[in-house]
């Protein structure tokens, strides 16, 4: 009976391509990884509605020293009764369209949700 051959080449192949493959996913977990993760800080979200205009702290405080401006808490009530802007108004995001004309039109509205 003769001896089969054994084929040397299928299993070196299929070493190869598990190293290659152990090697990819190494690569990618480390790219993973050395990412930083985002803070308050580099989150900027004016690029998310460019049409509406963004009040600076400095501005939304002289405007509430000087009474000119009505400040509108958009979180939820109880968000809202934890702590909010003395004298500000809480109108959920949800409702905000439906109540909007409970706002005074001639004042500066600052909405603010943090």
């Amino acid at each position: 009976m003769p001896k089969r051959k054994f084929n040397s080449q299928i299993p070196l192949f299929l070493l190869i391509g598990g190293g290659l493959l152990l090697l990819v996913a190494a690569i990618l977990l480390g790219l993973q990884n050395t990412s930083t993760p985002p803070t308050p800080d580099s989150l900027s979200h004016e690029d998310t509605y460019p049409e509406i205009p963004r009040v600076s702290l400095e501005d939304a405080k002289a405007a509430f020293d000087a009474g000119i401006a009505v400040f509108v808490d958009v979180r939820s009530a109880d968000a809202y009764q934890d702590s909010h802007i003395a004298g500000s108004v809480n109108i959920p995001l949800a409702e905000l369209e439906l109540r909007f004309n409970e706002l005074d039109p001639a004042q500066w509205i600052i909405t603010y949700c943090t």
